[in-house]
Formats: structure tokens, C-alpha cells, sequence
């Protein structure tokens, strides 16, 4: 290792969150060679009011010295991110394909059943989870913060079992972390993004679906994936607004109860219009 190289460089890598797993020792320092230069701005210590901090999305705020790239374009995506979303995405897939043939003696009956539904799934749930996510990506780079999705392996795993043994879905995918200078507000506004985002995907299938019923060009194809796209939008902002552990509607009502009863009942709604305006049209679930 060379030995100008500072052990404290790692602070300047393009991936905090990654680094701060690392054993901050002089060995674990990354030798290229060559010395950083610094290029964001270190981040002293956490707190509720504006002053800097360093936050991980989903958790309490934890003390420590990190780097916020200046910077970094809203659209850059680091091949680590880019992994993780990969990743993330074919775990629900084919968790989806075992909840629309049934489990996966379900799929080994009926393989055609699980792979039409994993497609229908990424056709569909796919970028409703992805575009969820980039939102909150989005929303903290415009407040200037470092943030990146980071995949879940252990979350994924139970998730592709648990669908693979029940035929249903609960999975904890991952989260996008966020470092930098935020407040309250801004915290839970970053937050928003992501049920929002969803909503306005269930609006636009919702439009397509009412659209399809007036004019009367729909087709069994077509319904299916609107059906899904409307069902995983619908879920996704209303199972995101519980006010509970890591999800957003936690991190929402604790900057604005006003917001997060506004947004949950949007949210809610797409459901029930789901069951009792958009269902009906569409016919049964298959």
C-alpha cells in the first residue's frame, strides 16, 4: 500500500453508505495509487433542526463524518445502484410469478403460468416499484444530499420464499439511503415522493382504463396489465403511507400530520376505486 495514502480518504469514495460498512482501519483503505482530492462536504453530526446530519433513509439519524458529493448530476446512477435496482426487480418478479400461478408447486404444474405472470409483473409492477424509488432518489439530490438505492439481500430472499411457499407477497426490497443536510420538512417531503409517484402512475392507468371501457378499444391483453398497474400503484402508495417502522408514511405524518392524512386518504382511494369503479370494468383479477 502506498504510503502517502490517507486512511480517512475513504470518506471522499463515491459510495458513503458502502464505505461506512468498511473496517475504517489503514489496511481497509482503498490503494489506487493515487491521492483524492475531496469533493463533497463532510458532514459533522446529526440533528432534527437543519444542522448538518447524516440520515439513512428509513432509520433514526446517526452520528458521523461522511462526504455529500457538490457535484453530482439528479440522473447519475453509480453501477452499485444500478445492481441493486437489477436485483431488487428480478426478486419481486419472480416473487410475482409464484403469487400468479400459486405457490411454486404452482409453477412447476404450470410453468407457462409463471412466466406469464412474471412478465405481466415487469411489464407493470416493476416500474411502479423502480419509479417509486427514483423519486426519493430525485427529491433528496435536489436538496443536495448523496442518495442511492441499496438492495436488501436478506429482504429479497424471505420475500421470493415467503411468496414461493404462500403464493402471496411481502418483501422488503431495499431503500434508498440518503446522506446529507436536510430538515424535518425536507426529510418528510422526500418521503412523499415515492407514494406520490405512485399515484399519479394509478392515475394515468386509471384514465387508460376508463378510456379503453368508453371507446371500447381494450382487449383481454391490455386489461390484464392495466389491471395490474392500477392494483400495484394502488397498494404500493397506500401500503407505504402506514405511519409505522421504515415506511414513508412514518417519516410523512412526523414532519405534517395535515400532509399525511391528505395523502393517505388519496391513497386509500385509488384502492377503493380499484374494488368498486375500476374492478368491475376490467372484470375479474387473473
Amino acid at each position: 500500500m502506498s504510503e502517502d495514502r490517507d486512511p480517512r480518504a475513504w470518506w471522499f469514495d463515491d459510495d458513503p453508505i458502502g464505505q461506512l460498512q468498511r473496517n475504517k482501519s489503514h489496511q481497509s483503505a482503498r490503494d489506487d495509487g493515487a491521492r483524492r482530492k475531496p469533493r463533497g462536504v463532510r458532514v459533522i453530526q446529526a440533528s432534527r433542526t437543519g444542522t448538518p446530519f447524516s440520515r439513512i433513509f428509513g432509520s433514526e439519524p446517526v452520528p458521523f463524518i461522511s462526504t455529500v458529493p457538490k457535484s453530482s448530476s439528479v440522473w447519475h446512477f453509480s453501477n452499485k445502484e444500478i445492481s441493486d435496482l437489477a436485483l431488487a426487480t428480478f426478486a419481486f418478479t419472480v416473487a410475482l410469478g409464484f403469487f400468479f400461478s400459486d405457490t411454486i408447486l404452482g409453477a412447476l404444474e404450470n410453468p407457462s403460468a409463471f412466466i406469464i405472470g412474471a412478465i405481466r409483473s415487469l411489464l407493470t409492477i416493476a416500474p411502479a416499484f423502480i419509479l417509486h424509488e427514483i423519486a426519493h432518489k430525485i427529491m433528496a439530490k435536489r436538496y443536495g444530499c448523496w442518495a442511492e438505492f441499496r438492495a436488501d439481500p436478506s429482504g429479497l430472499r424471505f420475500g421470493v420464499i415467503f411468496s414461493a411457499i404462500t403464493g402471496w407477497v411481502f418483501m422488503a426490497p431495499g431503500a434508498v439511503m440518503v446522506l446529507g443536510r436536510t430538515t424535518v420538512s425536507q426529510f418528510g417531503r422526500i418521503a412523499l415522493a415515492g407514494p406520490v409517484t405512485n399515484i399519479v402512475l394509478w392515475s394515468i392507468g386509471a384514465i387508460a382504463v376508463l378510456a379503453g371501457y368508453v371507446t371500447g378499444l381494450e382487449s383481454n391483453i391490455t386489461n390484464a396489465l392495466l389491471e395490474t398497474w392500477i392494483w400495484g400503484n394502488g397498494v404500493l402508495a397506500l401500503f407505504n403511507m402506514i405511519p409505522l417502522g421504515p415506511l414513508d408514511g412514518k417519516k410523512i405524518k412526523t414532519w405534517s400530520d395535515t400532509v399525511f392524512w391528505i395523502w393517505l386518504t388519496i391513497a386509500a382511494g385509488t384502492v377503493y376505486a380499484n374494488i368498486k369503479i375500476l374492478g368491475p370494468i376490467l372484470g375479474p383479477m387473473t
